[in-house]
């Protein structure tokens, strides 16, 4: 990468920071970059300085929002009996995008990763007991990411839960619609096993 002018070479140590982004993407990023026109740059540039400035956490559940309170916390027809926990913001506009889900979130903010240096401290979790009380839920979803430190998250959280008067349960694991029995692994079919239900 020497044989770029250095101002490339910074573009393209900032990009592959990203993630997904390797060196080879980040080339072509910067050849695209380098290629539109300055104002379609300084749009860019302008849309990542609006999000480090305009964004910022929901104060009732730590979605991404422009307010103190997100667009699904002030949406009056949620069911607010209804509550699924999620580890990022990302996990919540993946189960939005099905358009399933009606009932209100709180996002955690990461996953217990011991070795990440992260453990019940640095979740929400005492936040999440503080809406159980104040708030009229019923049914607690955790919904966690199917790995070691979402497993862990979500029993953590499901001892956390057991003595208040509120419903638990945890997100349904198993096959992909469409997918080949064959070709998935033995977690994923015992999981689907393990999840099977009457039709």
């Amino acid at each position: 990468m020497s044989r770029y002018p250095p101002t490339l070479v910074r573009l393209i140590g900032e990009l592959v920071r990203l993630p997904g982004i390797g060196p080879k993407s980040a080339q072509r990023l910067m050849f695209h970059l380098l290629n539109v026109s300055k104002d379609e740059a300084l749009a860019l540039a302008q849309a990542i300085i609006d999000l480090k400035d305009r964004t910022r956490w929901c104060t009732v559940c730590y979605n991404i929002s422009e307010e103190d309170r997100c667009n699904i916390c002030v949406d009056p027809g949620r069911d607010g009996s209804l509550l699924c926990v999620v580890e990022e913001a990302n996990d919540l506009w993946a189960i939005e995008k099905t358009g399933s889900f009606k009932g209100s979130y709180h996002v955690l903010g990461g996953s217990l990763s011991p070795l990440d240096g992260r453990g019940p401290e640095q979740l929400t979790a005492k936040a999440l007991l503080q809406r159980l009380e104040e708030e009229g839920v019923k049914e607690v979803i955790l919904a966690t990411n199917p790995n070691v430190e979402g497993e862990a998250t979500a029993m953590y959280l499901s001892r956390l839960l057991k003595p208040l008067a509120v419903r638990v349960t945890r997100i349904a694991r198993g096959l992909p619609v469409g997918g080949d029995l064959e070709y998935a692994d033995e977690v994923t079919l015992s999981k689907a096993l393990e999840g099977r239900r009457e039709v």
